[in-house]
């Protein structure tokens, strides 16, 4: 993550123009006519991995379009295009009297600080991040949208160890984080303890590419762990983790997606991790029409709440892998297991 001295940097000057610059970011305003957000705008500010990248970050545009759909809120969503677009983006929606300002993702939490900061008197929210930690320590005007990944990894390790042991040969499998970053790291410590949960000797790799967009760079921390012998691939990497799951296609071995459903984005799809971050935007966006938004605190999503589950299963698991699956769902959900969220 950028530090915050690069945050206030661009804030210094962007923050002085508020009211007569403009972003260079893509963006559009929609309106709808479903009257009970009316008169709201809900403003949603991309990370660079862009509103393109079929996981994260599109999971979170499609929040906004319900938002629109279902509360008849205008939106405005602005992408990133690089870093360097996080001020200006979240100024921009200042300047165009946003009613909530929905950061997505960890990576814009220095910049949303200080523009929440220079703007006290508007709500911001931000995916995969604890208000109650620095560098909001709180801060009245903004939300936290937390997820329980790890309650989903722990479901995607368990099965990809069921299916290693079935296929029999090296008990290897893999993960491809994207940057090295808590939102990530949180869904590989379940898929690494459960999969371990499963079979204590088997071998989890865990590489990270470094990037959320380029797809090549997942490719090849895929194909080296694929050289070591590993037969299901967890890809934590949003739109660079799709080539992760190429590299398992290409290998004829089995690859998880992320965020979203992403069964149809390869032909070796066992499963994926979801996380419903769409659901996360939804209700913030919700809670400000009704007047009722939360401040200084998070709203969490789990396996309990629905915010966290697994996509569609391959038809080549056996049903009594999946019934072992969900076995061990509901025993997170009850509390007999607890699943560390750091590795």
């Amino acid at each position: 993550m950028r530090t915050a001295i690069l945050w206030l940097a661009a804030a210094a000057t962007v923050l002085l123009a508020a009211g007569c610059g403009s972003s260079k970011s893509s963006s559009s305003t929609t309106t709808s006519s479903n009257s009970q957000g009316s008169g709201k705008t809900i403003a949603l500010i991309s990370d660079i991995g862009k509103f393109n990248d079929r996981s994260f970050n599109q999971s979170q545009k499609e929040g906004l379009n319900r938002a629109h759909n279902e509360l008849g809120v205008k939106t405005l969503p602005l992408q990133s295009n690089s870093t360097s677009d996080y001020v200006p983006n979240l100024t921009s929606a200042v300047r165009k009297k946003a009613d909530l300002i929905v950061s997505a993702g960890f990576l814009l939490a220095d910049a949303t600080n200080t523009v929440a900061k220079a703007y006290p008197n508007l709500h911001f929210a931000i995916t995969d991040y604890s208000v109650k930690d620095s560098p909001f320590n709180g801060r009245k005007n903004v939300e936290g949208l937390t997820y329980a990944a790890n309650e989903s990894g722990c479901l995607v390790g368990y099965l990809a160890a069921e299916m290693a042991k079935k296929q029999g040969g090296k008990q290897v499998i893999g993960a491809v984080g994207g940057l090295k970053i808590p939102p990530v790291d949180i869904w590989i410590a379940g898929y690494q303890h459960c999969a371990k949960l499963y079979n204590p000797k088997i071998r989890v790799l865990i590489g990270y590419s470094q990037d959320f967009v380029a797809s090549d760079k997942c490719k090849t921390v895929a194909e080296n762990q694929i050289s070591q012998g590993a037969q299901v691939l967890f890809q934590v990497a949003g739109g660079c983790g799709l080539g992760t799951l190429k590299a398992a296609d290409a290998a004829h071995i089995w690859g998880i997606g992320v965020d979203k459903d992403q069964y149809n984005d390869a032909q070796r799809v066992l499963t994926s991790g979801v996380k419903r971050v769409d659901n996360g935007v939804f209700q913030a966006s919700q809670q400000v029409t009704q007047g009722k938004f939360k401040g200084g605190d998070n709203l969490l999503f789990n396996l309990k709440n629905g915010g966290m589950d697994v996509g569609k299963i391959n038809p080549a698991v056996p049903k009594a892998f999946i019934d072992k699956m969900n076995a061990l769902k509901q025993k997170i959900i009850s509390g007999q297991v607890k699943v560390p969220a750091t590795l």
